[in-house]
């Protein structure tokens, strides 16, 4: 009998119809792989894909940037709660493209599967599209009044067309009217007093000035005193001192300076003296005996808080008090003239000697 030697084994597989076995499992294999084609529409295909591929819904999110629902609405052919058809055809192109397959053949299945061409544009999802119902009754009110203005002027145009026409004068009695007129000048008589508006107002005093029949015979000016609403004196002149007594503190010009007005505080109160452009020299609260002797210039101005409180000395001599709050310190000064300047005494001839008389006195002749 003939021994048949068998080689040793080395754990390859040298039979080919093993090998031929192995390689057609390995190609089954392969073949199961899903692709664009896999499932009943492209959605089901992208999402085989997908979970082959090991990826959750947030990751292709993140890559292609499309909202997580979408991608999710997109596998379950959930159009209705999509975009309108060009974004859902660019999220396909996107999703595939994102799992390495090619955007264009996921397009062309879709189209195929849904061949709806004629779908108008959705608008963008979440965005309100209701119209304002106001805007309906604003419209209504605007055709309301025009057509009420329009119909107004259609019923005065029809008014004014079936009206009498307006009355007018007979010919012959237009004739006789303008034959009546008369050419030539009209009198118009004498002309009307103006109204009472119209008259020139008083003469306006000012305060402290002398006004018409104050002057006295020389040329002397007299403060009037003041008197009350009832007609009383608002300032009992007998109780004033007739001459200058110096109180208490003297302001303005200096005892060396000459000064022809003083005002005297009889009671608390304030003065303010201003020069004629109105510039204040002097401003002060006075106590009662306080005085102000005003310097020798052109155009000082008085004014006090209440003129009864100030007895006005001009050269010594008491005028009364202030005849108003804004006073001419000025014009005070020229109620009194100055008084005139001594003049020398006339050279008087002292009377003869009798010696030299007697001298003088021719002697009669003696008789022989």
């Amino acid at each position: 009998m003939k021994k048949v030697v068998m080689p040793r084994d080395t754990a390859q597989i040298s039979d080919p119809q093993i090998s031929a076995a192995a390689n057609g499992a390995e190609s089954a294999n392969e073949s199961y792989a899903p692709d664009l084609h896999y499932g009943a529409d492209i959605g089901q295909a992208l999402k085989a894909v997908r979970e082959l591929k090991k990826l959750t819904v947030e990751q292709v999110a993140e890559i292609t940037r499309v909202r997580r629902a979408y991608l999710v609405d997109i596998e379950a052919m959930r159009l209705d709660k999509l975009p309108s058809r060009p974004f859902t055809i660019g999220y396909i192109r996107a999703y595939a493209e994102a799992l390495g397959l090619d955007g264009e053949a996921a397009v062309e299945r879709f189209k195929a599967e849904e061949p709806v061409l004629d779908e108008p544009l959705r608008g963008p999802v979440g965005v309100d599209t209701d119209r304002d119902p106001r805007w309906a009754a604003i419209v209504a009110g605007v055709v309301v009044i025009l057509a009420a203005i329009i119909a107004w002027n259609v019923a005065q145009r029809a008014m004014t067309a079936n009206a009498p026409p307006s009355p007018t004068a007979p010919a012959k009695a237009a004739a006789q009217a303008l034959a009546a007129q008369k050419s030539g000048t009209f009198n118009l008589g004498a002309p009307l007093p103006a109204p009472v508006e119209s008259t020139t107002p008083p003469l306006y005093v000012t305060p402290g000035m002398p006004d018409d029949g104050s002057n006295t015979g020389g040329g002397v000016t007299t403060v009037k005193p003041l008197t009350k609403a009832d007609g009383e004196a608002a300032v009992d002149i007998s109780k004033l001192s007739p001459i200058f007594v110096a109180t208490a503190k003297v302001y303005g010009a200096p005892a060396s300076q000459p000064s022809a007005v003083t005002l005297q505080a009889i009671k608390g109160a304030s003065l303010i003296v201003r020069g004629a452009d109105g510039s204040i020299y002097f401003a002060r609260q006075f106590a009662q005996g306080e005085a102000y002797r005003a310097p020798q210039l052109t155009g000082l101005m008085a004014e006090v808080s209440e003129p009864t409180n100030f007895q006005v000395f001009v050269r010594g001599q008491s005028r009364g008090v202030l005849p108003a709050a804004q006073t001419s310190l000025t014009k005070l000064a020229d109620s009194v003239p100055a008084p005139a300047a001594k003049s020398a005494p006339a050279a008087t001839v002292a009377p003869a000697a009798p010696a030299a008389a007697a001298a003088a006195t021719p002697k009669p002749p003696q008789a022989k």
